[in-house]
């Protein structure tokens, strides 16, 4: 048997026909930029995250630099974020002119720790960068206690937690704004490259529409210099039609991650995900930890499962950051994690046969390493 990491085929396959339909209609109509595809896939998406705006851009990275720049993020601005997450959190940061500043995070969730917040504070810094990661939400309530007495703006990096909960509430409608990728692999993928951005201020909003189609309200006339950040109307109808599976798809996935819960949960050597009590997860990834994982990863790949590292280098050891100067040790949390975590094949189409095949084949490796 074997166990790929991913299935993209299957989904796509299965709505091709819908999809097709639309696009036909926009070949022949040309309309590729904009258009009514465009906005209705802002319009529900918008419905879907229980916010009152949302605008598509190319990216979820664009979806974060584009926020700051709204924001009017300027240089010596600090915005504190994790060093557990891809690089798109933090270059979004630096490209839009502002200083990143980590803080270590939670053993159990890996998304930021709460407590350690309030330390890295400055008279320097504007906002907090929480990442929902893996489709777990961060713990919203204190970040928003703590950015209300500091006068700071929070951007939720929600590009793996589409539709996911904290009590009760939708990731992207809690912050100042927040920002989705909808990269193919996500848990609603594009058929190609997008994202998008939602929040409840409509003047954030406007300027955001602005900045993503260079800096012009209408046609040739410039309010400042913009980006070309544009959603096409290809990616916006395909992720219309998969919105409406979007909902299915996650409780899927949630009870795949029950199924190897069930499996691995006796099983000695795995740290298993800890699902908070405040969140309802997505599962975009079902990320484990385990010793000598590197090994763990090549014996699972002889025996036909494909796996993921997220992510195996914290941010702050990237050589790309070698100018903020922080040295090995900085967080602890994050570098006893990075080189443990290994993230299992996830996705809503994997059988419960898979499930159980991942699973011994992972009892098989870890009970010969013992």
């Amino acid at each position: 048997m074997e166990a790929p990491f991913l299935d993209l085929k299957t989904p796509n396959r299965a709505l091709k026909a819908e999809i097709m339909a639309c696009w036909e209609e926009i070949l022949d109509t040309a309309h590729f930029v904009g258009g009514k595809y465009l906005d209705l896939f802002e319009q529900e998406f918008a419905k879907a995250c229980s916010v009152k705006e949302c605008i598509a851009v190319s990216s979820g990275t664009d979806a974060l630099k584009l926020i700051f720049k709204a924001l009017e993020l300027q240089s010596g601005h600090e915005v504190i974020t994790v060093p557990n997450t891809f690089i798109a959190t933090t270059e979004a940061i630096s490209q839009a002119g502002g200083t990143i500043k980590f803080v270590d995070i939670d053993p159990d969730t890996y998304t930021i720790d709460v407590s350690k917040i309030e330390a890295a504070i400055t008279s320097n810094t504007r906002g907090i960068v929480p990442v929902h990661l893996y489709g777990q939400m961060a713990d919203m309530d204190p970040i928003l206690d703590i950015a209300k007495r500091y006068d700071l703006w929070i951007v939720e990096d929600a590009c793996q937690a589409h539709l996911a909960e904290y009590k009760g509430r939708r990731a992207g409608s809690i912050g100042r704004a927040a920002a989705f990728s909808f990269y193919p692999g996500k848990n609603l993928g594009a058929c190609g490259e997008a994202g998008a951005i939602t929040t409840h201020d409509r003047e954030l909003a406007q300027k955001v529409r602005v900045l993503r189609d260079h800096g012009q309200a209408r046609k040739y006339h410039h309010e400042y210099e913009g980006y070309n950040d544009r959603c096409d109307a290809l990616q916006a109808a395909a992720l219309t039609v998969k919105l409406n599976h979007v909902p299915q798809w996650n409780e899927m996935r949630r009870k795949n991650a029950q199924l190897y819960v069930d499996h691995l949960q006796q099983v000695a050597g795995i740290t298993l995900p800890v699902i908070s009590k405040y969140c309802l997860p997505v599962f975009h990834l079902f990320v484990i930890q385990v010793d000598n994982r590197d090994r763990v990863m090549t014996e699972l790949d002889k025996r036909g499962v494909k796996t993921g590292l997220h992510y195996p280098i914290p941010l702050h050891l990237q050589k790309a950051y070698q100018h903020l100067k922080i040295p090995v040790g900085s967080f602890p949390v994050t570098e006893k994690c990075a080189p443990r975590l290994l993230s299992l094949p996830m996705y809503p189409e994997l059988t419960p046969a898979q499930i159980s095949y991942v699973s011994d084949c992972l009892q098989e490796i870890l009970g010969s390493s013992s």
